[in-house]
């Protein structure tokens, strides 16, 4: 197993500002040793010739071009509004 301490799980926990018990150390010891000796496997292999990815599908950008065009006037915006100011909308104060 890799090389992981319940005094460095716990350690972890502490920064992470988590409350564990011994046994969840443990626990959680036995858990990330095995997820760090799956990691080391993956080291194992020849990746000559495979370029990094980022994600497994192609994606492409869906979304349209961002061109201006024309938006409705600030007197457009206040036509409707329940109560303003000037060229303001007026809300209820929000205080705590």
């Amino acid at each position: 197993m890799a090389d992981i301490s319940s005094d460095q799980v716990k350690h972890v926990a502490n920064l992470a500002r988590l409350a564990i018990t011994d046994e969840e150390a443990e626990r959680f010891t036995k858990q990330l040793s095995s997820i760090l000796e799956y990691a080391e496997q993956l080291n194992e292999l020849d990746t000559t010739g495979v370029e990094p990815t980022t994600h497994v599908l192609d994606l492409k950008n869906v979304l349209r071009k961002d061109e201006p065009k024309k938006t409705i006037t600030q007197e457009e915006a206040l036509k409707n509004a329940p109560d303003k100011k000037g060229d303001y909308f007026r809300v209820p104060s929000i205080l705590e």
